[in-house]
C-alpha cells in the first residue's frame, strides 16, 4: 500500500486501534440508543403513511374509523415482540440473536433460515432508508429530483465510511440527530396536543378536501373488508423492524451487557410507542387526508385537485399544522426526519457485520467475516452489506414505493423462528429445574415467548398473503438463495476440515519422503537464475537440476554454451516443444518424475524479479505465474520462489498485512515473472 494511499485511509477510517483496546469501543446506554434503535425509531416517520395510504383506498370513512384499531394493533405486536426479545438478550446475550436461539434449541438449519432472513431483511433497511431520505430531500431541495440514485448511493458510501471508523464513533455522530428527531416528534405531539385542549390547533392543510375511494372500493364488506385491514396492518408492522437489531448487538454494550441491552430495548419500544400513537392520533385529530394517487382520489367542492397538488407526508402535515406561525418548527421536523431516514440504515451497519462474523465462525459464511478491520469493526461485512444496497438501490432506481413492497418479511421470519426456539429453551430448562421461584419465572418468560411466537407468526401469514404477489416473493427468492448457499459453504468448510484432519497417530503425516528431486527452471543465464541455483544447492536435495525448454534453437544453442563457459555445478536438461509452448513440457516433466518415483518429492524452483511500479508487470513476460499455478495443483510437487529486487523496487511501497508493516522477509510490492 503506498504512502498517499495509506494516508487516505487513516483519513477516511482513522488510526488502527489495538486488540486490547477492545473495551473501549464498547458502547454506554446513551450512545446504543440510537446506535442500535434509530431503524426502529426511524419507522415511525412511514408506517403511519403506509396504514394511511393503504386504508385510504376505501374512503377517508375508513382511515377516520380504522387508523386508531390499526395502529392499536401494531403497538400491540411491538409490545409483545419487545417482552419477548427481553427474554432473548438475557438468555443469549453473545450476540448471535435469533440465529443463535433457532440454531440451539431447534437446529442448525432453522438457524440458517433465520440468518437468511435477517441477512436480506438488513439490506433492504439500508436500501429503503436511504432511499426514502433521498426522496423526502428532494421534497425540500429541488436539486436532488431527478438524481435520486446518485445522492442515495453518495449517501451509502458516506455511512459505510462511519461505520468503518468503528461502532462507536459511528454511535456519537449518529447520537444527536436520533435524539433531536425523538425530540423534534415528541415535542410536536405534545404541542399538538396542549393546544388541541386549548382550542387553537387548527386543522390540517389537507383536512378540508374529500377523500374519496379508488373504484371498485366503494363499499367492501366481508373478506374484502378484512383483506384491506390486514393489507393495512402488515404494512404498518413495518414500525417493528430493528427490534431484533439490538440482540444481535449485545456484545457491543457495555458490562452488563444483557442488562444494558435489556434496558436500552425497552426504551426503543417505549419511544416508538409513543411516537406511532402520537402521529396517527394527532393525525385523526386534525384531519390529515392521505392519499396513494392524490390527483384522482382527493376532491375540492367536488372538483379533484388534480396533478397540480403536492402532497406532503402526514408529518410534514402536522408540522405545518401544530407550528403554524413556527416556521423554524417546521423546517426543524423536516430536517430530523429526512437524517433520521437515511441514519435508520446505521442499524443495519450495526447489525449485519456482527451477525455475518457469527455466522462465518460457524462455517457458514467466508472466514474473513469473522476478523475486524483496523477500527476493531467487521469491515468485510460493512463493505458487503454496503455493496449489496448500493445494488439494491441502483436496480430499484432508489424509489421506495418498489423497495417497501420486499420489506419486512424476513424480519418476522426471525420473530416467529425465534420465538419458537425460545419456547423450547424454557421447556429444556424447567425439565432441569426443581425450585419453586425459578420455575415460575421461567414459566412466565415461556409464556411470553408463546405470546410472541404465535403473534409473530400470525402476522408474518398476513405479510405473505398480502404482500407476496405485490414483491415480498423476490425478497423470499433471496432468503432461500442465501439458506443453500451458506449450506454449501458449510458443506465445504467440513469437507476441507476432514482431509486435513491428521491420521490417530499422526505417523503418515510424520513420513519423510525418500528422496527430494529439485528442479530450476532456467530461461536464460542472469543474475536471478544464479541466485536460484545457488539457494537450491543449499538446501541439498537428493538431485538437483536445472531444465529448460528450447522454443528457439538458437537462443538454446547460446544459453548451453554460456552454461559450459561459466562451467556451472548443475547440469542442465533441455525439454522439446515442437509447438513452442513452455508450461505444458514443463508439467510433463514433472509429472513423468513423480510417475517413476511415488514416494519422492520434487521441489521446482522458480527464479522472479521484483518490480518497483505496478506498470512494470505489463512489461515482463508471464510464463512463470503460468507455471506455478499448474504446478500447484500437481501432487507431490513443492514451489519455491526466488526473488531478484531490481533497482526500481528500492524504496518502493511496504505490503501492509492487517495496518502493519510486513516482516522484511515478505516485503515487496510485487513480482515481476522472470
Amino acid at each position: 500500500m503506498s504512502d498517499v494511499s495509506r494516508a487516505f485511509k487513516r483519513l477516511l477510517v482513522g488510526r488502527a486501534i489495538r486488540s486490547d483496546r477492545l473495551g473501549e469501543t464498547l458502547l454506554p446506554k446513551r450512545i446504543a440508543l440510537p446506535v442500535f434503535a434509530s431503524d426502529a425509531l426511524s419507522s415511525v416517520a412511514y408506517a403511519p403513511d403506509e396504514i394511511f395510504l393503504t386504508l385510504a383506498i376505501a374512503g377517508g370513512s375508513m382511515v377516520a374509523f380504522h387508523s386508531w384499531e390499526i395502529g392499536l394493533a401494531v403497538v400491540l405486536v411491538m409490545v409483545v415482540v419487545v417482552m419477548s426479545y427481553r427474554q432473548n438478550v438475557h438468555a443469549y446475550p453473545s450476540g448471535g440473536g435469533d440465529y443463535e436461539v433457532a440454531t440451539v434449541n431447534i437446529g442448525p438449519k432453522a438457524g440458517v433460515t433465520v440468518a437468511s432472513a435477517l441477512l436480506v431483511d438488513y439490506v433492504l433497511t439500508v436500501a429503503v432508508s436511504v432511499s426514502s431520505g433521498v426522496q423526502n430531500a428532494a421534497a425540500a431541495f429541488p436539486f436532488v429530483r431527478g438524481h435520486e440514485v446518485w445522492v442515495a448511493l453518495a449517501l451509502v458510501v458516506l455511512l459505510t465510511a462511519m461505520n468503518l471508523r468503528g461502532v462507536r464513533e459511528s454511535g456519537t455522530a449518529f447520537a444527536i440527530p436520533t435524539y433531536a428527531f425523538m425530540i423534534g416528534i415528541i415535542g410536536m405531539a405534545v404541542w399538538g396536543n396542549v393546544r388541541a385542549a386549548m382550542g387553537t390547533l387548527p386543522p390540517a392543510p389537507s383536512a378540508g378536501f374529500e377523500l374519496r375511494p379508488e373504484p371498485g372500493y366503494e363499499a367492501l364488506t366481508g373478506v374484502a373488508f378484512a383483506f384491506l385491514l390486514l393489507r393495512a396492518f402488515s404494512s404498518g408492522c413495518a414500525a417493528l423492524t430493528g427490534v431484533e437489531a439490538i440482540s444481535n448487538g449485545v456484545p457491543a454494550f457495555r458490562k452488563p451487557k444483557s442488562k444494558n441491552a435489556s434496558t436500552t430495548l425497552v426504551m426503543m419500544g417505549s419511544i416508538s410507542v409513543i411516537m406511532l400513537l402520537s402521529i396517527i392520533g394527532l393525525a385523526r385529530r386534525t384531519g390529515v387526508q392521505f392519499a396513494e394517487d392524490p390527483a384522482t382520489q382527493l376532491y375540492q367542492d367536488g372538483v379533484p385537485v388534480g396533478a397540480g397538488y403536492v402532497q406532503e407526508t402526514i408529518i410534514g402535515q402536522l408540522a405545518t399544522t401544530v407550528f403554524d406561525g413556527f416556521p423554524v418548527g417546521v423546517l426543524f421536523i423536516a430536517i430530523v426526519t429526512g437524517i433520521i431516514l437515511i441514519l435508520a440504515a446505521n442499524t443495519a451497519f450495526n447489525g449485519f457485520p456482527v451477525l455475518a462474523s457469527v455466522l462465518a465462525k460457524d462455517g457458514f459464511l467466508p472466514r474473513q467475516l469473522s476478523q475486524r478491520g483496523d477500527r476493531l469493526a467487521y469491515s468485510n461485512g460493512i463493505l458487503i452489506l454496503a455493496s449489496a444496497a448500493m445494488l439494491l438501490i441502483f436496480v430499484y432506481d432508489a424509489e421506495v414505493t418498489k423497495l417497501i413492497q420486499l420489506y419486512i418479511v424476513g424480519v418476522f421470519v426471525s420473530f416467529t423462528v425465534s420465538q419458537i426456539g425460545m419456547v423450547r429453551h424454557w421447556n429444556r430448562h424447567l425439565a432441569d429445574t426443581n425450585e419453586p421461584k425459578e420455575r415460575a419465572r421461567m414459566m412466565r418468560s415461556r409464556a411470553i415467548n408463546a405470546v410472541g411466537a404465535t403473534m409473530s407468526g400470525t402476522v408474518l401469514l398476513v405479510v405473505l398473503a398480502t404482500k407476496f404477489m405485490r414483491g415480498a416473493g423476490f425478497a423470499i427468492l433471496a432468503m432461500v438463495f442465501l439458506f443453500f448457499l451458506m449450506l454449501a459453504i458449510d458443506k465445504h468448510y467440513r469437507r476441507v476440515s476432514e482431509e486435513l484432519e491428521l491420521s490417530a497417530d499422526g505417523r503418515a503425516e510424520r513420513a519423510l519422503p525418500s528422496h527430494v528431486h529439485a528442479v530450476v527452471l532456467v530461461s536464460k543465464l542472469h543474475k536471478p537464475t544464479m541466485r536460484a541455483l545457488a539457494y537450491a544447492r543449499a538446501c541439498r536435495p537428493s538431485v538437483l537440476e536445472a531444465v529448460t525448454v528450447a522454443v528457439e534453437p538458437e537462443k538454446s544453442d547460446e544459453l548451453l554454451a554460456e552454461w559450459d563457459r561459466l562451467q556451472v555445478p548443475v547440469p542442465l536438461k533441455m525439454l522439446d516443444s515442437p509447438y513452442r509452448e513452455i508450461t505444458r513440457p514443463i508439467i510433463d516433466y514433472v509429472r513423468s518424475i513423480r510417475s517413476s518415483n511415488p514416494r519422492d518429492v520434487v521441489t521446482v524452483y522458480v527464479p522472479e524479479y521484483v518490480v518497483g511500479h505496478w506498470w512494470e508487470h505489463v512489461l515482463h513476460n508471464q510464463s512463470a505465474l503460468r507455471l506455478k499455478a499448474a504446478l500447484l495443483f500437481t501432487p507431490g510437487v513443492m514451489v519455491v520462489s526466488v526473488p531478484w529486487q531490481l533497482r526500481s523496487s528500492e524504496g518502493a511501497e511496504e505490503w501492509v498485512i492487517g495496518g502493519q508493516a510486513a516482516p522484511s522477509s515478505v516485503r515487496g510490492p510485487g513480482r515481476g515473472r522472470a
